[in-house]
């Protein structure tokens, strides 16, 4: 049997388990713990949930045809990311905490809930028991209602969106949504008409599993082990950092780990080695975007760092007989400048199949053809982009469930030697994350390499004094496009 054929048979059946489970069926059933929790904080739905019953067009839609200009220079490139321009500049102001009116028994909760939050790698100093019980003493009224709100307003803050401050969130670029869906100002007044601040707190971690494990391995480690606790502290909130609930299927990929995930409801169904990006420059940012299509037999248009910095324009325009034979076209511009297409096949740096989740960054997920570097244990090779093990059964996959697309259809785009892009017609998300302590694919609670040295500021915040909240919602970092897969 083929590679090719294999990953068509592969991408069948996992997308048959996939509808399975989504239906409901025992093909990949929910864990029991997930079963068995409590009642949660129902967030809005976002265009980025797994709407299994509702497609944006017609079922069964083909994937488009590629336009004429692929066929030579497009006039913008194929690969290009349209969204890939500069974010405007939003000042952050701090956050103003909403201010209810509180009777001293659920006060009391409240200060019961903060004197046992360490168990959620938090610090009940941060929430001020001090005031809170001085508040108490003194009765309900104005002081109580300023006191209360402010520590309930700040542990809210904290368990749904993190105690890290964004300043320490280095190449952090995953826009959190819990706060517009889970207000705080709602979460409170819940929490009062209810008088049960203890449930409502609970409802607020996060819904991946991995959260629970780090959860438990912090109670189980012994205070000596200072280090090992921080570490775990530090992880836990990286959680918080993502959405609450991360959807019934999406990709997730842990950056240190070197390792992608699909998954169905919090369930890992399939796993893909990784390459990601170099230390320094190019490393890769950790974000939270949603696949708009998959692309077989993609273009690419090189950059002018390798089309003027390395000669490669001025070699395809001066040797058509080269280009050609190396999978290239070239075209020189009104200005002077020169634009370089690499043609699909085998050796495109892209390889055979590349997933679209438009952002800035100009990240995807493709195939490349050195597969070598899958063989390495660290796996940081890449200008940014993540190249993907078995990438062309992932996106016959990704067609299949994405775009209701046959799979003898998606097996014979894969294999057609031409470009061919597959919309979306059910969008999924994919989380690009960066977690040091965490389940590896075996599921063993295991400590990764911080290989972009992005554990200290965030364990530096930890040991400082929680700082309060702003408006920033992102690392205000340049935005660099990693746009070279070579």
């Amino acid at each position: 049997m083929t590679q090719r054929r294999r990953s068509a048979v592969s991408a069948f059946t996992m997308s048959g388990l996939i509808l399975a489970a989504i239906a409901g069926q025992p093909a990949v059933a929910q864990s029991a713990a997930s079963a068995k929790s409590a009642p949660r904080i129902k967030p809005q739905p976002s265009v980025s949930d797994w709407d299994i019953g509702a497609p944006s067009t017609s079922p069964g839609t083909a994937a488009p045809t590629p336009p004429a200009s692929v066929q030579g220079l497009p006039p913008a490139a194929e690969d290009a990311d349209p969204s890939s321009t500069a974010q405007p500049v939003v000042q952050a102001v701090p956050v103003l905490e909403p201010v209810l009116d509180w009777s001293v028994a659920d006060a009391n909760a409240l200060l019961s809930v903060i004197q046992g939050i360490k168990s959620e790698g938090l610090f009940a100093k941060d929430y001020r028991p001090d005031a809170l019980k001085a508040a108490i003493a003194s009765g309900a009224g104005d002081g109580l209602n300023q006191v209360a709100s402010k520590s309930f307003a700040w542990l809210i803050e904290d368990l749904r969106d993190g105690r890290t401050p964004m300043t320490a969130r280095v190449q952090w670029f995953a826009v959190d949504p819990d706060q517009d869906q889970m207000p705080t100002a709602q979460i409170m007044a819940d929490a009062l008409a209810a008088h049960d601040v203890a449930g409502v707190v609970n409802r607020l971690a996060p819904t991946h599993p991995d959260y629970a494990v780090l959860k438990q391995a912090l109670a189980s480690t012994p205070e000596a082990q200072a280090a090992t606790k921080s570490l775990i502290r530090a992880n836990m909130d990286r959680w918080r950092w993502l959405k609450h609930d991360l959807g019934d299927v999406y990709l997730i990929t842990n950056v240190p780990e070197f390792q992608l995930r699909l998954t169905v409801k919090n369930r890992i169904v399939r796993t893909y080695k990784t390459v990601v990006g170099k230390p320094g420059r190019t490393a890769t940012p950790q974000l939270a975007e949603t696949v708009s299509a998959v692309v077989f037999n993609p273009t690419w248009t090189v950059p002018q760092s390798i089309v003027k910095g390395e000669g490669l324009g001025a070699k395809v325009i001066g040797s058509p007989g080269w280009a050609r034979a190396n999978g290239y076209k070239g075209v020189k511009n009104a200005d002077g400048s020169i634009t370089v297409v690499q043609q699909p096949g085998k050796n495109n740096a892209l390889g055979l199949m590349k997933i679209d989740m438009p952002n800035p960054h100009a990240i995807y997920l493709h195939d490349t053809p050195s597969k070598q570097y899958f063989n390495s244990e660290v796996r940081a090779f890449s200008h940014g982009c993540i190249r993907t093990e078995r990438a062309v059964e992932l996106g016959m996959t990704m067609a299949i469930l994405g775009a209701q697309m046959p799979p003898d259809q998606a097996a014979d785009m894969s294999r057609a030697g031409v470009y061919q892009k597959v919309a979306m017609t059910r969008t999924f998300p994919v989380y690009i994350t960066y977690m040091t302590m965490a389940r590896s694919i075996d599921g063993q609670l295991k400590k990764f390499a911080d290989i972009y040295d992005r554990d200290k500021p965030v364990l530096a915040s930890f040991a400082a004094p929680r700082e309060a909240k702003t408006t920033q919602r992102a690392s205000d970092e340049p935005i660099i496009q990693l746009d070279n897969p070579l």
